[in-house]
């Protein structure tokens, strides 16, 4: 039973993951479009009469092939309807500038674009499927003529894998495809319906990411009006960012309000002290005011996960809208010489008054074979032979309509259709002309709709730390052992806010801490021998002693490594220390205890002569003698402690 089960688990999740990946989140190369998207379209090119339709109708209607239930239907529609190509809407559809939700679905109305249901529709392109419960049939793909793929750009997450595909311009996506069918150069960026300002430096064909800015007004040095939003934002999360931001410190402001309606409008007034000059690379730097998104093209293609970039996606829809429009012109060209054969047996049939012999013919066998041997001698005048659904259609003429007919503009009507048919002949001998001439229609018809709206331009990288760092002098109090900037005290020194503290202690002992206000050291000032920057790169020479012995060390040292606030040993236990500097070039002297027959009473030591060693290192002993004190001997600037 483990076994069994265990397979099933095997079978049943790689079951679900392909679902997933195929039929939910990973959009179809072949029409940019997601399964639930695609049914809403189909749904509502069933149903289109130029009216618009109520939501909740055509979200139930969208039932019949979609089997995850209304909410989703109800809020893809919503999505694809804010993107601005595909649906017209009416209604209260929310806001994407402020993130306000929509409307009730009864409440809303929506119906086919002209520009979707030109250039997404033909049943005559479209392969269908049975849907989910057999009752009906479903588009496998709309024959799309324009690239919806990275118009609307898509999100999704699957099992194993996503989908990130950035929006980009419906003018320039078209103009690109007309590039590549004449063989020139092209370049594509994203544009966002949200507007703002974007640095596409890094987006490499689609694999890569962009740098997006909001549009920022200066009406005042006191005054920034935020008029444009970054993709992916809304104004309340944008305002909530600076708030939160002005909680931490890293901005300062008096006040924030939001006049948004259809546009953006967010208003922030600076208090005293404070200028827009310098408050606006606050906002980019430690707000949503600066986004960057990532951008990886990973859609379906041929029912296989497939990881693409711009250019090969508008490649493939290039071939795939040559393929469509070869069909169409080859699907007219069939319709206009059957219409040519139909107009040309009529004409064959009244003309010569062969409705004449079958008056008086009894059965219906007969009167076929009568019609049959009559139109014999004409079959060379026709572009294929007569069969029985064609005896049929001349029997069904009225007579009204054979008494009536007109020779002249009969042939008048075959002449402009056969006129027609070489038209189409020599389209079918240049496809690329044809479709650069659909492209360019496209674009004089719908192009005025869609303007850019991301302004592209270099975005220099914001240093956050240089500007947010600020001169500090820390005071240190030798008589409590205070330290911080809000210690007065003639021992003091300059650092930035991003600097940390050192402090060595007499008893061997050393921290690290952060630049404080205030703080107790943590010892007496008389027993703290030193309060400096960790700057990693200061050297220290020690001379301490071992009190048994008597004999004294030296060693020296950079304080490198440490934790804040943790409490660090640069001495053996039990040493005492005798003497410390930061001078690159000391020499001291040790002063020995006097004994019997001692000649020697002092020797000069070198300390810089000493090799450097690790904090917790011991250092290496001076003398074998026994030492009363340390002196200072020689040091060309006096810098210790």
């Amino acid at each position: 039973m483990k076994e069994d089960l265990v397979d099933q688990m095997k079978y049943n999740f790689l079951h679900y993951a392909s679902y997933v990946i195929l039929d939910r989140a990973i959009p179809d190369l072949a029409d940019g479009l997601k399964p639930v998207q695609r049914r809403i379209l189909h749904t509502l090119f069933k149903i289109h009469d130029g009216k618009l339709h109520k939501v909740a109708n055509i979200v139930g209607q969208t039932m019949a092939f979609h089997p995850h239930g209304d909410a989703p239907i109800n809020d893809a529609l919503i999505n694809v309807a804010n993107k601005g190509y595909l649906i017209d809407r009416q209604g209260n559809f929310g806001n994407i500038l402020t993130g306000d939700p929509a409307a009730a679905a009864r409440y809303i109305e929506a119906r086919l674009s002209p520009l979707a249901h030109e250039a997404l529709f033909n049943p005559l392109l479209t392969d269908f499927v049975p849907s989910y419960d057999g009752r009906n049939k479903e588009p496998l793909s709309l024959p799309a003529k324009i690239p919806v793929l990275l118009m609307h750009g898509a999100e999704g997450i699957a099992v194993g894998m996503s989908t990130r595909i950035l929006p980009h311009n419906f003018v320039e996506l078209l103009e690109a495809e007309i590039a590549i069918l004449e063989n020139k150069e092209y370049q594509v960026f994203p544009d966002f319906l949200t507007g703002g300002i974007m640095d596409a430096s890094e987006y490499r064909q689609g694999k890569g990411r962009v740098k997006l800015r909001t549009k920022m007004r200066v009406p005042d040095e006191k005054t920034i009006i935020i008029e444009e939003i970054c993709h992916g934002t809304s104004t309340e999360s944008l305002i909530r960012s600076i708030d939160e931001a002005a909680k931490k410190g890293k901005i300062k402001i008096d006040s924030i309000s939001d006049y948004t309606a259809d546009k953006v409008e967010i208003e922030i007034k600076l208090p005293r002290g404070q200028y827009a000059s310098k408050t606006i690379d606050q906002l980019y730097a430690y707000t949503d005011c600066e986004v960057s998104l990532n951008s990886l093209p990973m859609v379906i293609k041929d029912q296989v996960p497939c990881e693409m970039d711009i250019p090969s996606i508008l490649e493939y829809h290039v071939e795939r809208l040559k393929g469509y429009l070869r069909t169409e012109l080859e699907l007219e060209h069939e319709r206009l010489l059957e219409k040519i054969f139909q107009k040309t047996l009529e004409q064959i049939f009244i003309e010569n008054r062969l409705y004449k012999k079958i008056e008086d013919l009894k059965t219906y066998e007969k009167i076929h074979e009568s019609i049959e041997k009559g139109l014999k001698p004409y079959y060379k005048y026709l572009n294929r032979d007569p069969v029985y659904e064609d005896r049929e259609y001349l029997l069904n003429i009225p007579i009204r309509r054979i008494s009536r007919f007109d020779l002249d503009k009969n042939r008048e009507e075959i002449t402009k259709l056969e006129e027609r048919i070489e038209e189409i002949e020599k389209d079918l001998r240049n496809i690329k002309k044809v479709t650069i001439r659909y492209l360019k229609n496209l674009i004089k018809k719908y192009g005025k709709d869609f303007p850019r709206r991301t302004r592209r331009s270099e975005i220099e990288e914001i240093d956050k730390k240089a500007m947010a760092t600020e001169n500090l002098t820390v005071g240190f109090d030798t008589e409590s052992g205070f330290i911080g900037t809000k210690v007065k005290s003639e021992t003091s020194f300059e650092c930035t806010n991003f600097d940390k503290i050192l402090i060595l202690f007499k008893n061997g002992t050393h921290k690290v801490i952060n630049v404080p206000e205030k703080e107790y050291s943590g010892a007496n000032g008389k027993d703290v021998v030193y309060v400096g920057i960790a700057d990693k790169k200061t050297t220290f020479s020690v001379v301490y002693k071992d009190p048994k012995t008597k004999q004294c060390y030296g060693k020296r040292f950079i304080v490198k490594k440490f934790i804040i606030g943790r409490d660090y040993s640069f001495l053996p236990e039990g040493q005492k220390l005798e003497y410390l500097t930061t001078h690159p070039s000391t020499i001291v002297s040790l002063e020995f205890t006097p004994k019997p027959k001692q000649k020697v009473k002092r020797m000069p030591v070198d300390l810089s002569a000493i090799a450097e060693k690790g904090v917790s290192a011991k250092g290496i002993r001076l003398s074998a003698k026994e030492v009363k004190k340390v002196k200072l001997l020689k040091q060309e600037t006096a810098e210790e402690s």
